[in-house]
């Protein structure tokens, strides 16, 4: 199975997303760590989708990003060649599928956690701030991006109750917009530049950076059996 890759990277630091299984990704030291865990990942996420890998994968990097941002806590600025293109409908409901899908199965693990205010991680300062630590910090957190994301595409979104409902509410706003498949390129915030096609592939990248994180935090905290793996992530 081959996998188209970009590679985003401060220095050694590395980001790599499976430009063709849109949400997969790695991180490492370098990118040689990068490239080893990816098909580990794409292996947990088509789980996650229901689906298997029957063969090896071949990992190929198709488009490279030198960035100044802090890459080793996931910041990211970068926007994928193949995102600039327009979505077909069934595309669009395809990959909005995923993302509410993605919602829904964060919401259950959240729920699932015995104690949302307890935590074994020590606290830890990203660009951000510090990092949340305990489930209501990485579910708080991961919930608020909705209006943030939605907005960088010029559409109104709230951040109100679950985060289910708000990203469902976000996308209900999004097809009011009568050319939404048009897939425009827009300059968001700092000069990063968005498209609808970037905004579904960074909910779903975000869903699985914070699932991970609480999932594994969650094992550690309470013990293996405490949660299920929702996502399936490879261990």
């Amino acid at each position: 199975m081959r996998i188209a890759c970009v590679w985003e990277h401060n220095g050694e630091d590395s980001l790599l997303y499976a430009e063709n299984l849109i949400g997969a990704f790695t991180r490492g030291e370098s990118r040689v760590i990068a490239l080893r865990k990816m098909e580990g990942e794409v292996r947990s996420y088509l789980r996650w989708r229901g689906e298997s890998v029957q063969t090896s994968c071949e990992i190929v990097i198709v488009q490279e990003k030198s960035s100044g941002l802090a890459v080793c806590d996931a910041d990211s600025d970068v926007l994928f060649e193949t995102e600039k293109a327009p979505l077909d409908a069934a595309e669009y409901y395809g990959l909005k599928k995923l993302a509410l899908r993605s919602a829904r199965d964060f919401l259950a693990l959240y729920e699932a956690i015995p104690d949302k205010g307890e935590s074994c991680l020590a606290e830890r300062e990203t660009f951000y701030g510090k990092r949340p630590r305990t489930a209501e910090e990485m579910y708080t957190h991961t919930k608020n991006v909705n209006s943030y994301y939605f907005g960088e595409i010029g559409v109104a979104a709230d951040c109100d109750g679950t985060i289910f409902a708000s990203r469902s509410r976000g996308f209900e706003s999004l097809e009011q917009h009568e050319d939404f498949l048009a897939n425009r390129v827009y300059s968001g915030s700092y000069g990063e530049e968005w498209t609808l096609r970037k905004v579904l592939r960074r909910f779903l990248w975000h869903d699985r950076i914070h699932a991970k994180a609480m999932y594994r935090m969650a094992i550690q905290t309470f013990g293996r059996e405490s949660v299920p793996n929702v996502y399936q992530f490879h261990e």
